[in-house]
């Protein structure tokens, strides 16, 4: 019985009320006007259900007063674009006016029934109910509640069914949800180029400048020290460059983030490891400054990540750098001797970051020692 009644002390359920009551003020104009023509409104219906921001004005009802208590209700958020949308539109405003009507009536009449049933009772005459008319009998107070147990059914019930048939209505259609689903899995993938670039960009700056200092204070030059306080200085602020184009996208989601560093800055991380000790050579052929920008600027993060390894694992080492573009490919080589007691660097969160980004590309990656005491990461990037 108590749960019964809960509905009569939820807001919620006079708001439904209320919403349904709504389209009944202008229909209840025009029925004054012309009685004769009650199908009139639900005609004007189908052309004002077609305009593709009428959908956004019913979900900001249906929000307001179908479902105040829910923060995130399923409702769609845009104007209705597509055709198929427009006519769901059209049918919410149709099945929301007729069950608004239906309600609308059961609210004044039902309570007008009891209040015959229980005037009966008593012997008072109800000339606007002539159904209820005979002598003054105890069974009309026995009937007297009934109607009043109906409108709280219709009430209630009418704002359940009402919201149910918006959430199917003016809920998102398959296509909007598989967009929001895209657009959201594209945030996560952004924010994972982010992640991976901050590591590749700070993780590179970190490196060199540790491997610089141990180097100077070894060294015990000043000649030295100045040259290696000098590279630390720029891979720093090449850092705080990407750093802090990493943040303004961050800050600034929808605004285009600023040219990212492709291949052809490659000069920059060349010089950057051979300021920190290691012999590069390096050598580059094909027409870099025609890749494919997602296949550059990721050929560039690899090529870092790579020379970042060599200098955290093996040191200040000779290192062998090939980076070819031609038949289709890029290829990038990068090869160091290993020590015997530096360990192997085949699992760290970097390695499997280049294999991470040649996948995403199309190509393939291969990370480990090459059989001749060498470790090699070599890269192949497809350019079509």
């Amino acid at each position: 019985m108590v749960r019964l009644l809960r509905p009569l002390v939820r807001g919620r359920t006079y708001t439904r009320l209320l919403h349904m009551w709504v389209p009944m003020a202008g229909i209840s104009v025009w029925l004054w006007i012309e009685p004769g023509l009650p199908w009139v409104p639900l005609l004007v219906l189908v052309p004002v259900g077609l305009l593709p921001a009428v959908r956004v004005a019913e979900v900001m009802q249906a929000r307001l007063l179908l479902t105040p208590d829910e923060v995130e209700p399923d409702f769609a958020t845009r104007p209705a674009t597509a055709w198929r949308d427009r006519w769901r539109t059209v049918l919410w405003l149709e099945i929301r006016t007729l069950l608004g009507g239906a309600v609308a009536y059961a609210t004044l009449w039902l309570p007008a029934v009891a209040y015959a049933l229980a005037a009966r009772t008593v012997g008072h005459e109800t000339e606007d109910l002539p159904q209820v008319a005979g002598p003054p009998n105890w069974a009309f107070g026995l009937l007297a509640p009934l109607p009043l147990v109906a409108l709280h059914a219709v009430v209630a019930g009418g704002g359940t069914a009402l919201t149910a048939v918006a959430r199917r209505l003016l809920g998102p259609s398959v296509a909007e949800r598989l967009a929001a689903v895209e657009e959201r899995t594209e945030q996560l993938l952004e924010r994972t180029r982010i992640a991976r670039e901050l590591h590749d960009s700070i993780g590179h700056a970190l490196t060199v400048a540790v491997v610089q200092a141990g180097a100077a204070r070894a060294a015990n030059s000043p000649e030295f020290t100045d040259r290696a306080l000098t590279a630390i200085e720029e891979t720093g602020r090449a850092a705080l460059e990407d750093l802090e184009r990493v943040l303004g996208v961050l800050r600034e989601s929808e605004r285009p983030a600023s040219a990212r560093p492709t291949l052809t800055d490659a000069d920059r991380l060349l010089e950057s490891a051979r300021a920190s000790g290691a012999e590069v050579d390096a050598e580059v052929t094909g027409p870099l400054e025609t890749l494919p920008g997602p296949v550059s600027r990721e050929g560039y993060r690899i090529l870092q990540e790579a020379l970042t390894n060599v200098l955290r694992h093996a040191g200040a080492v000779p290192a062998r750098v090939r980076v070819s573009a031609g038949g289709g490919l890029l290829t990038l080589d990068v090869r160091n001797p290993l020590p015997e007691d530096a360990s192997a660097p085949g699992r760290g969160s970097g390695l499997r970051g280049i294999r991470e980004r040649a996948a995403l590309l199309g190509g393939r990656a291969r990370t480990g020692p090459d059989g001749a005491g060498d470790w090699q990461v070599r890269v192949e990037l497809p350019l079509g």
